[in-house]
């Protein structure tokens, strides 16, 4: 039996818990083709019906933005986002999808912030990310950077950097200087790996999370994310009142 199936035999399952009370989910990868999430347009649909089936009403979806490898910019999210919608239309599936992005902390990410050419969602908000590898020497930098230009910086799954597993102060000084911490719903089920898992609980249990996100590359995800749904650290962070995403509607 592998670890994976283990964690799920040891853990309490809960009744199901409904994950349409976030209303909108701002963490995806469901434009076709432009970054390592949707494939094609089929898979776009169907990733998006199975997000109406869990109960969203609104997708606000994020390609990735890293200049050595997802050269994207507004035109070619936008234009992509658009014809997602006309599919959508024709479907008549009833659901709003908008698009952001995802950015990675590079040199071109920086000089985004001073051109103002970065992608918003809600009130002013950017979701971006960090490598995975080490902490960039200039992150304090790009975060007053942020600020001081007018945005609300939002960290993708800061669970998933290792380089603070042993400085976890770093994630309630992060929310004091005005980041919100978005996590990742399948680091709950231990997707990522276990201690990734033990870093979302304890971030959980230390009301350090304020959006909770898919970040939804593909099917699988969504087949994971019913899963989710029984897991008593997703019940306890949605019922905890901390969340914002339902603000984003």
């Amino acid at each position: 039996m592998s670890l994976f199936s283990r964690l799920f035999r040891k853990e309490k399952m809960l009744d199901p818990i409904d994950l349409g009370r976030l209303v909108t989910d701002f963490h995806s990868h469901l434009i076709p083709g432009i970054d390592d999430g949707s494939k094609s347009m089929e898979d776009s649909i169907a990733m998006i019906r199975r997000f109406k089936e869990l109960g969203y009403k609104n997708l606000i979806t994020t390609p990735h933005v890293m200049s050595d490898f997802y050269k994207n910019d507004v035109k070619s999210i936008l234009g992509g986002l658009n014809q997602v919608n006309e599919v959508l239309q024709k479907q008549r599936i009833d659901i709003h999808l908008t698009a952001a992005a995802e950015y990675y902390l590079d040199e071109a990410f920086e000089a985004k912030i001073d051109s103002g050419e970065l992608l918003t969602f809600g009130n002013n908000y950017v979701l971006f990310e960090l490598p995975f590898f080490a902490e960039p020497p200039n992150f304090a930098e790009v975060i007053f950077q942020l600020l001081t230009n007018g945005y609300k910086p939002i960290l993708a799954h800061p669970e998933r950097y290792g380089y603070w597993y042993n400085d976890f102060d770093k994630y309630t000084e992060l929310k004091d200087k005005g980041v919100y911490l978005q996590l990742n719903v399948l680091s709950l089920i231990g997707h990522y790996s276990p201690e990734t898992k033990k870093i979302a609980e304890k971030l959980v249990d230390q009301n350090l999370v304020s959006f909770l996100g898919s970040d939804c590359h593909n099917i699988h995800h969504l087949e994971l994310m019913e899963i989710a749904r029984q897991k008593p650290y997703v019940h306890q962070l949605i019922n905890s009142g901390n969340l914002l995403n339902a603000s984003l509607k």
